[in-house]
């Protein structure tokens, strides 16, 4: 789903001024109060996460953001996840759950309980996901409405 594209042709003189990662990462189809939700997240994330600076990526969304190589990615708005069921094992940070796939060693987590589920793709070179999640974590608590109580 995310791929790291380098700077090329064209844009050679930028490398030198800095040109960055590009990563390609599909943005989801999401309603329009979905996407508005996840603009404010997206527009929120910081500029570092677990040490690697914010990438460029295409196609331009507000519903994704990503950082370093390999990329850390957050996708905003996704479809429910497949395998969540009610007896999923969920990882709680910061009061919102997570659904860490695959369970026995998630590179993917999916932040469920609220009006728009949100997902982090940490690469397992990057160490442990759990700051990344934290941050995160905080910033849904501040931008996406949590669902009724029980619901995921």
């Amino acid at each position: 789903m995310l791929r790291r594209y380098a700077c090329a042709g064209a844009v050679v003189a930028l490398l030198a001024t800095g040109c960055g990662t590009t990563v390609r990462m599909e943005p989801p189809e999401a309603d329009a109060a979905t996407a508005e939700i996840c603009a404010d997240l997206v527009a929120a994330l910081p500029d570092t996460l677990l040490g690697a600076e914010r990438a460029r990526v295409r196609p331009d969304s507000e519903l994704t953001a990503a950082w370093g190589d390999p990329p850390i990615g957050v996708r905003c708005g996704v479809e429910r996840p497949v395998a969540l069921a009610p007896d999923s094992f969920l990882q709680v940070v910061n009061d919102v759950p997570w659904l860490p796939q695959p369970e026995d060693a998630p590179t993917m987590y999916t932040a469920v309980g609220h009006e728009a589920y949100v997902e982090l793709s940490v690469p397992a070179a990057h160490g442990a996901p759990a700051a990344a999640l934290s941050t995160v974590s905080d910033l849904i608590n501040e931008h996406v409405p949590p669902l009724p109580e029980g619901e995921l």
